[in-house]
């Protein structure tokens, strides 16, 4: 099977988990409205239910990166896969704010270990220069999910109703557990699919293969006090606030503020979607050829991350001030694409800085991921309860966007970093 490029068949397994993962969290932004209006929620408690998923992320993210670099990623994702069909399926079945709250809740704890075990995943099979290309790859899934999905999800509520949707979504979890479990090894070599060529290929390179019980050789003040390493972190929280907003509040915003109905919103937030989803695999590229061009992790992965927030940041800006759909849609679908591009770099950055311990730093990572998964909706939701207008979550996103700017400019210096470390034998 692909005869010494079995690995790109794994990067094809984790592309498709990843797109069903970002179906599954993002379906309710389009059944939204239905729940609301069925269950009597108001804008604040759309807004909980909306962040509710981020609570769960939080709980299960870093313990996720744990269980990933201890055990490996077959049984956690495999794990994840089991609990959050169950949590998808009680979403349908829920008959009031509670059971809906809980039922996101739950879907964010199953979700919370699959970024930190896609990151061990690559780590464990691809070399340090197909990481950025393995990662976009498996990413891109991000953007295409949600631009596939929307026309899909919204048509499956006008066939099966909201609650049939999401029945049908928890199925689909499910279809894709025995590939995983049958064509997946943590460890390349005890793969019957890799050929002796692919795996000298490979290049473990001193990393421990996960699921050996290997535990860390330096306390956790590595991992949380890196400079490169934070700086990652916070921009990775707002690239999670701008992709959390746009995934629970874009349909939303869309239909209060003109007044599209469920299927023009559909095929309205596929163009931003696959923007993105291009923007995103060019980024990938372009950071490992800059690294195998230049030898700077600084001038690959840095830089590309600040410019497209920056960008991000400036192109949401005439989204809050003009009433324009023409202008709003272009204006989110530069903001979506920029926000996306440099998706790869940010697990690419841990991966260089601390391939040993790839899984627990992105759990860290993602628990910055699942605050903005919290706190992007509910924030949204406040501000509408308060004003009933958009225009003060936009604003807000492009400050945060912004400081992370400064951030990234100050303190993201993985190759300094990076030969620190290594003298320390992490």
């Amino acid at each position: 099977m692909l005869s010494g490029r079995f690995r790109w068949f794994v990067v094809a397994l984790l592309f498709v988990i990843t797109a069903i993962n970002y179906v599954d969290r993002s379906a309710i932004a389009f059944a939204i409205h239905d729940i609301e209006a069925e269950l009597g929620l108001s804008p604040a408690s759309v807004g909980l239910v909306l962040g509710a998923f981020g609570i769960g992320y939080i709980l299960t993210a870093l313990i996720g990166g744990i269980v990933s670099d201890r055990f490996g990623a077959k049984i956690t994702l495999a794990a994840a896969a089991v609990v959050w069909s169950l949590s998808i399926g009680l979403t349908g079945a829920a008959t009031g704010f509670a059971m809906l709250y809980a039922a996101r809740i739950a879907l964010g704890a199953a979700e919370g270990p699959c970024f930190p075990a896609l990151s061990r995943a690559v780590d464990d099979w691809l070399p340090p220069h197909e990481r950025g290309t393995a990662l976009a790859g498996a990413l891109v899934a991000v953007p295409l999910s949600l631009a596939i999905g929307a026309p899909i999800v919204t048509t499956l509520i006008g066939w099966l109703g909201w609650r049939g949707m999401f029945y049908v979504l928890a199925f689909l979890v499910i279809a894709w557990l025995p590939l995983w479990l049958l064509l997946f090894q943590d460890n390349p070599l005890r793969s019957r699919f890799v050929t002796a060529d692919e795996a000298a290929a490979i290049e473990r390179r001193g990393t421990v293969p996960s699921g050996s019980g290997a535990e860390a050789r330096y306390g956790w003040s590595v991992l949380l006090t890196t400079p490169t390493l934070l700086a990652n972190y916070f921009a990775y929280f707002v690239f999670g606030y701008f992709l959390f907003f746009f995934m629970t509040w874009l349909p939303s915003y869309l239909r209060k503020s003109y007044g599209l109905d469920l299927s023009q919103v559909g095929l309205v937030t596929v163009l931003p979607w696959l923007a993105a989803a291009v923007a995103l695999v060019i980024g990938g590229r372009l950071s490992d050829k800059t690294l195998m061009r230049t030898k700077s992790y600084r001038r690959a992965r840095t830089y590309q991350i600040a410019a497209t927030q920056a960008v991000a940041a400036l192109a949401v800006i005439p989204v809050a001030m003009s009433g324009n759909i023409t202008v709003a849609v272009a204006g989110i679908t530069v903001a979506v694409a920029a926000c996306l591009a440099p998706n790869a770099a940010f697990y690419a950055v841990v991966v260089d800085v601390v391939p040993r311990y790839a899984a627990t730093a992105m759990g860290v990572m993602t628990v910055w991921f699942a605050a903005s998964g919290f706190l992007a909706p509910v924030i949204t939701g406040a501000i509408l309860q308060a004003t009933g207008d958009f225009r003060y979550a936009f604003l807000l996103m492009a400050a945060l966007a912004l400081l992370s700017v400064v951030g990234l400019i100050l303190f993201h210096r993985p190759d300094v970093d990076r030969a620190r470390l290594e003298g320390l034998g992490a």
